[in-house]
């Protein structure tokens, strides 16, 4: 194999926090901060909640644990593709490649960057999904679909763009970016977790006074 060839394939420059940085940045979004409300109000005892996340945690792990099982058998880059394509043939590899890259990641990209809007919007009133640009109202296309441009949809676009350009930049710059985003998140993250169990040992807090188990009890309805 000669210089030229050699210099062609894939650079290995992530170290293994970087590496790690980039499984927990996929694994921890935004969905975090905004579900969990949700979550609780749906189980409506801080038991069936708590159970409900050990659940979804056993299950996560298992599939983690499967992921890392097959890129130990299979180290070659293409991650889950690869996977499908062994296992099922290039057929489904191919389906499940495009379909990650029009539909999955492209959703995924869409949503978190609509959730960093939305929550930016708590601290600038302006960026609202309310307050349109170049219409007054959204434009009706039947029941339940509008065309609009607000300026949370701006501020989405504006952040899809940056870190697209940040990634072409380079690996460096978009590996600093992906961690420093990474440790921020997680840290919040810890820090939701702190505030939690300070705030819980009161004894007047909703893990003391409620019913761990009994959510009617705890007005659910």
């Amino acid at each position: 194999m000669n210089e030229s060839q050699s210099q062609s394939g894939l650079v290995r420059a992530l170290g293994p926090i970087d590496a790690t940085m980039i499984v927990i940045g996929s694994m921890i979004g935004s969905g975090i901060f905004i579900t969990s409300a949700e979550s609780a109000r749906l189980s409506g005892a801080p038991g069936w909640l708590l159970l409900a996340w050990t659940i979804a945690g056993l299950l996560t792990m298992s599939g983690a644990l499967c992921c890392s099982e097959l890129a130990t058998m299979m180290p070659r880059a293409g991650g889950v593709y690869v996977f499908f394509r062994e296992a099922y043939g290039p057929a489904l590899g191919f389906l499940y490649g495009w379909t990650l890259f029009l539909v999955v990641q492209t959703g995924t990209i869409a949503a978190v960057a609509i959730a960093f809007a939305k929550f930016l919007g708590v601290f600038l009133p302006s960026v609202s999904q309310d307050n349109y640009l170049f219409m007054q109202n959204p434009i009706p296309l039947g029941a339940g679909y509008a065309i609009s441009f607000s300026t949370q949809q701006l501020v989405a676009i504006f952040l899809i763009v940056l870190l697209t350009w940040t990634n072409t930049r380079g690996l460096k710059l978009g590996t600093l970016v992906q961690n420093i985003f990474t440790f921020t998140k997680t840290a919040a993250l810890g820090g939701v977790v702190l505030v939690g169990f300070l705030l819980g040992w009161s004894a007047t807090s909703a893990a003391r006074t409620a019913a761990w188990w009994d959510s009617w009890a705890n007005g659910w309805t």
